[in-house]
């Protein structure tokens, strides 16, 4: 897979297969967002659910920042592209401001953000589309479209809905103060405060790793369908998907592998390709 140089890097892990770290790669601006970059997050995404052989997400910044937001400054000189990247498309239900953060819940396998520095604005929303976020203790943490008079629509109400009470939520979108890290896991907002979050995010990948692929994709995407849905709709797609996971082949190599006492670092290279797309 190409790199897309100077926004959004891509980069296979080359002690660990089937780990891809996704960088915001524009460290001389904090990481800030272009409009190009969220039209690179869109295409990388959607890139990478099409690769079976993918079975982990590590989402980042390069150097001492997560994202600092949208680069307003540079996005506001672009009257006709802020228009284009608005425009909702209906085949997906999301325009280029959401989908570039929200399109991580819908891929067959874990996100995990790893968060240091500023997490601004579009930062926020981003690591929010992550399904575990670790935080060092003093990065910076924002809902920051307050200070611009805006509201966080890049899918970010959605997404603190799933971890947040509407206190907090309400709290956080007013005023637009700075949280620690610290914070911010104590909201909701990160899932953990640790020292090295990328260590701890490749540490977290590598142990899901030792999981059937397909058992994983499908606890993922059981969860984000019936979140807000009741139990009978829960217990419908329970059975359906655990019906396709009793027909597939790496369930079997779970099964062997858990009646053989397989050691966890030997396991993950005996999965074959995640079925689940």
């Amino acid at each position: 897979m190409n790199s897309h140089a100077n926004l959004v890097t891509v980069e296979r892990s080359a002690t660990t297969p089937g780990l891809v770290h996704v960088k915001l790669d524009r460290p001389g601006k904090l990481n800030s967002l272009t409009l190009e970059t969220l039209d690179k997050l869109v295409a990388t995404a959607h890139e990478l659910r099409k690769d079976r052989s993918v079975r982990a997400v590590i989402l980042s910044g390069v150097g001492a920042n997560f994202s600092a937001g949208l680069d307003f400054g540079n996005a506001l000189k672009r009257p006709g592209k802020i228009a284009t990247t608005f425009l909702n498309r209906p085949w997906r239900g999301t325009n280029t401001f959401q989908e570039a953060c929200w399109a991580w819940h819908r891929l067959p396998f874990p996100v995990i953000a790893a968060v240091e520095g500023y997490c601004f604005g579009g930062g926020v929303q981003i690591a929010l589309g992550a399904d575990y976020r670790y935080t060092t203790a003093d990065a910076q943490w924002s809902v920051l479209e307050a200070k611009w008079g805006l509201i966080p629509d890049m899918s970010g109400i959605m997404s603190m809905k799933q971890h947040l009470p509407m206190d907090v939520i309400k709290r956080l979108t007013m005023t637009g103060e700075i949280i620690t890290g610290e914070q911010a896991a104590a909201y909701g907002l990160a899932s953990e405060v640790v020292d090295n979050p990328l260590a701890a995010a490749e540490e977290l990948a590598q142990l899901l790793m030792t999981r059937s692929p397909d058992s994983v994709a499908y606890s993922k995407r059981v969860i984000e369908e019936t979140w807000a849905k009741g139990p009978r709709a829960t217990f419908f797609k329970e059975r359906l998907r655990q019906a396709r996971l009793l027909a597939a082949k790496n369930t079997r190599i779970a099964q062997k592998a858990a009646a053989k006492k397989i050691p966890a670092d030997k396991i993950a290279a005996t999965f074959r390709r995640r079925e689940v797309r």
